[in-house]
């Protein structure tokens, strides 16, 4: 048995029953929808939140409280010796700054990582903290590797929407007005903390092009060139699983010996801001194994 428990949040993609099957804990992520708390495969499904988003419902995201997080941390240190806690991007979310305060009155025993990844990046930082743990790293070995890593991870995704990047305040009133009279498909991208711009494209043939055009500058430039052993590629989106899967296909023909690992449903967090029909490809350098 491993000495150090590993710990991460909904955020990651990993469902309660995911986690049961790696032998990891998952915090789940509260959600606020007109006035109502619900939590992330708690109360919650995929299939439920995406009804009440497309029925304008007023969905906040939230912290997990302080008392969920120690009560989870307490429960494992009674079986582990350690605890490494990956939590979502300090960039996206408060929760990971929380977590670190709460984890200096634990004398070493948790390490909170703060890695800057979110859903299928932070999912995969996940699967390396698992891996190091078994070789029996310890749980600031891991912290530091990880942490490390931070910036060897990228996500692209192309919306069919920009309703609710206007909703949230991220782009202009004009601005979404003139991208939808245009029919605009921006692409963003999460690159370290922030969800940012990146492009725009006016079909969604192109916005897939620039997407893995920018994947591959990445491995090429950004990871020092890698071999299709040493990076993971990902496909996520919001709700819309039958366009992933085609785009599945599309990334593993313009990656010839690369193979897509996951085709996951994208963090919930991040959906609230770019809305359903949401389309994305990560790619991450693998170090731990």
């Amino acid at each position: 048995m491993r000495k150090v428990a590993i710990i991460t949040d909904s955020n990651s993609g990993i469902t309660q029953e995911m986690g049961k099957e790696l032998g990891i804990y998952v915090l789940p992520m509260p959600f606020t929808i007109d006035g109502k708390e619900f939590f992330e495969g708690i109360t919650l499904t995929q299939k439920e939140f995406y009804e009440k988003l497309v029925q304008d419902a007023d969905i906040a995201t939230s912290q997990p409280s302080p008392e969920s997080v120690l009560e989870l941390w307490e429960g494992a240190l009674k079986e582990y010796e350690e605890v490494v806690h990956i939590p979502m991007s300090s960039g996206l979310s408060g929760s990971c700054e929380t977590a670190i305060a709460l984890a200096q009155d634990f004398d070493g025993r948790v390490q909170v990582v703060n890695n800057q990844r979110i859903s299928i990046t932070q999912r995969r930082s996940v699967i390396d903290a698992i891996a190091l743990a078994d070789q029996g790293k310890s749980a600031v070995e891991i912290r530091e590797q990880l942490e490390a890593e931070r910036l060897e991870s990228s996500i692209y995704i192309t919306l069919t929407t920009l309703k609710y990047l206007k909703k949230g305040g991220r782009i202009t009133p004009a601005a979404a007005a003139i991208g939808t009279m245009l029919r605009l498909k921006p692409v963003l991208q999460i690159q370290g903390e922030k969800l940012d711009a990146f492009s725009k494209a006016r079909t969604l043939n192109q916005a897939k092009t620039t997407m893995i055009d920018a994947i591959r500058n990445d491995i090429e430039n950004r990871f020092g060139g890698l071999d299709a052993h040493e990076v993971y590629l990902d496909i996520a989106h919001t709700n819309n699983e039958a366009e992933a899967e085609r785009f599945r296909a599309e990334v593993e023909e313009a990656f010839p010996g690369y193979k897509v690992g996951y085709v996951d449903p994208l963090s919930l967090s991040v959906s609230c801001h770019i809305g359903d029909g949401a389309l994305a490809i990560a790619a991450t350098k693998i170090h731990a194994g």
